[in-house]
């Protein structure tokens, strides 16, 4: 198995896009954002994990979540999340696992390099994701076969929603509404 684990906050900072949305008072934005962005690496073989850091909240208790496919994890208060990324690193390297941490934090890159745990920038990595996204925006670019959701629907359905459209008042749920017998009939 390959486990990707991602020094969060650090790839933000590292990272123009992510950065900008940080930078604009939008922090979560910028970590929906990466965490969008890194789902489509998480594969079967490929497990990935992001780790932000929870010290200075009170609130945070450190328990992993699943977003987009990717394991999120805000690490505990008074507990950093470069902590965190070298606990999980060294975990499953001694699984056997093969990973890779991304991050531009040079006490971590020095903590977790051994065995089977290689190290890449945040800079690095995310010139990788803007390239991969570069190739897949030329190659749907390239296809001239476009689609839209009037392509993908049935005649029915289209007409379904035209009738909903002129009629707002009329929910998809709602159905012609059958008589009531009174109580005595019943």
């Amino acid at each position: 198995m390959h486990q990707m684990i991602i020094d969060g906050y650090n790839v933000i900072r590292q990272t123009a896009p992510y950065h900008a949305l940080a930078e604009r008072g939008d922090l979560d934005q910028a970590r929906d954002a990466l965490i969008g962005d890194v789902a489509a690496l998480a594969t079967k073989n490929t497990k990935v994990t992001v780790v932000f850091d929870g010290t200075n909240n009170p609130n945070s208790v450190g328990e992993p979540v699943n977003q987009l496919g990717v394991t999120v994890i805000f690490s505990a208060h008074g507990r950093s999340a470069d902590s965190v990324v070298e606990k999980l690193s060294h975990q499953m390297r001694d699984r056997g696992d093969s990973v890779e941490v991304i991050t531009s934090d040079a006490t971590i890159q020095w903590t977790v390099m051994s065995g089977n745990v290689m190290r890449k920038s945040s800079r690095e990595f995310a010139g990788e994701l803007r390239e991969d996204f570069s190739v897949w925006q030329k190659d749907n670019r390239d296809h001239s076969m476009r689609s839209s959701l009037d392509d993908r629907l049935s005649a029915e359905a289209i007409e379904a929603l035209d009738q909903l459209s002129t009629n707002p008042q009329r929910s998809r749920r709602s159905s012609p509404q059958t008589p009531r017998l009174p109580r005595d009939e019943q």
